[in-house]
């Protein structure tokens, strides 16, 4: 078989839904697992990126100097069991109008969340009430370090909230190439998510798992959520930080930063483990970052303060600064330290970055 052909110097900002990032020295199209392999082997222990849909990544602007693969196998098999094996380089959002289209429940409020579906299982993508762990039996990975396929089981995936695995363990060392689902024919849809719940009154007492995807996207949409080239909130990498979680005397602290600043409404939070569950955007917005906030190339999102928009021009870095200054307005405003949700790429060396060093970098002024 033929290695993919190969293109040089190829801006990554038309590749990311962010619309930055610099430079790829090379960049392969890999339809197949051979066609994976074969770039590999042809990095030869150069620096190797795999990019999905570019929907949750922050790309630097010096670019990556190495080989950048956009992995593009796609199928869906489904076996008499109802076990469903899917490609890593299908459409996520195709999957979903897929599985609620053939009557399987179980990633119906994953609706319009962009990218491909091998980045689901390395971030756990979640939303309104329903995590993608909850239903995935396995995922295949390639091994970069040998060029093994192996498949691991949920344990091993070492799933949390928005992380895996891939996405903090290992993160420069499996590449997702298929994932298995456990979608159920016949069950209702998930309706645990309060707003969800709330806007489903309108929909009857057993809303199909149509009606219920159609709704999710309508709450996406009104949150500039779902991909729009018309919608200048939309160019954003999605929710720039994770909901903190934290004990329950972090959360009694938060509450009384939040008293001594005069803010009388009550911190949201949600039982989450041991702990609990803080909502990011109340943070942000109570420690006076409102929707729309920023006067440059990068600012918030007019509609949602969980997502930091390119307005047109902004750099990677402008992005970050902005992050950063919103991080610090939070830790100092409630003592919590809020974690980016995309990884960033390209930062501090030619590899996925630590993002929390990345904010700190910046904060120390050496980035």
């Amino acid at each position: 078989m033929t290695p993919p052909s190969l293109e040089h110097d190829v801006l990554l900002s038309g590749l990311t839904t962010l619309g930055v990032g610099g430079p790829a020295r090379v960049l392969a199209r890999a339809m197949h697992l051979p066609d994976l392999r074969a770039c590999l082997e042809r990095a030869d222990g150069s620096p190797l990126l795999v990019l999905g849909g570019g929907s949750n990544v922050v790309v630097a602007d010096a670019g990556f100097p190495g080989h950048v693969v956009l992995f593009e196998g796609a199928h869906i098999d489904m076996d008499p069991s109802g076990r469903t094996r899917v490609g890593a380089g299908l459409d996520w959002d195709l999957l979903v109008s897929w599985s609620v289209a053939t009557g399987l429940a179980g990633i119906e409020c994953l609706s319009g969340i962009p990218g491909r579906v091998g980045a689901a299982p390395i971030q756990n993508i979640g939303a309104y009430g329903q995590e993608v762990a909850e239903v995935i039996t396995s995922v295949t990975a390639l091994d970069r370090q040998t060029g093994a396929i192996r498949t691991f089981t949920p344990p091993e995936c070492g799933f949390g909230y928005r992380t895996s695995v891939f996405k903090h363990g290992q993160p420069d060392r499996w590449i997702v190439i298929g994932i298995e689902l456990d979608l159920r024919r016949g069950r209702p849809p998930t309706l645990r998510y309060a707003e969800l719940l709330r806007r489903s009154q309108a929909l009857g007492p057993n809303p199909s798992l149509s009606a219920v995807r159609l709704l999710v996207l309508r709450l996406r949409r009104e949150k500039s959520m779902v991909l729009d080239p018309a919608d200048a909130n939309a160019r954003s990498a999605g929710s720039f930080f994770t909901n903190p979680v934290v004990t329950t005397a972090a959360a009694n602290d938060v509450a009384a930063a939040a008293r001594a600043r005069g803010i009388a409404d009550p911190v949201p939070s949600w039982p989450s483990g041991d702990g609990h569950k803080l909502a990011a955007a109340w943070l942000i917005e109570r420690a006076g970052f409102g929707r729309g906030f920023g006067a440059g190339a990068a600012g918030l999102s007019e509609r949602h303060t969980l997502a930091i928009v390119n307005r047109g021009g902004a750099t990677a870095r402008d992005i970050l600064g902005l992050a950063a200054t919103i991080r610090r307005g939070v830790r100092d405003a409630f003592g919590i330290q809020l974690v980016p949700e995309p990884v960033f790429v390209g930062f501090l060396g030619p590899r996925i970055d630590d993002s929390t060093a990345v904010l700190d970098a910046i904060d120390a002024g050496d980035l």
